[in-house]
């Protein structure tokens, strides 16, 4: 691929952990928190998001979150 027909890369990020409380995103450990992965879009960052979710399914204080990164990276937008 070229530069030109190249898919922009939009970076998220997906982590998780158990929660204090269901009612908010504040985690128990902060030191316990797993970095699931970095990833070039959204597409694949939900499939990674879904894999880890199910697989602590039984756990109703664990959760996963993808952070759009490219927005905190670049908040105009603009490349630049």
């Amino acid at each position: 691929m070229t530069a030109e027909t190249e898919t922009p890369q939009l970076l998220h990020l997906v982590i998780g952990g158990e929660l204090r409380h269901l009612d908010a995103p504040v985690f128990r450990d902060l030191s316990k928190v797993e970095f699931v992965g970095a990833f070039p879009n959204y597409e694949e960052a939900r499939k990674a998001w879904k894999a880890r979710a199910q697989a602590t399914v039984d756990n109703a204080h664990m959760r996963y979150f993808i952070l759009h990164a490219h927005r905190l990276i670049d908040p105009r937008g603009d490349g630049q």
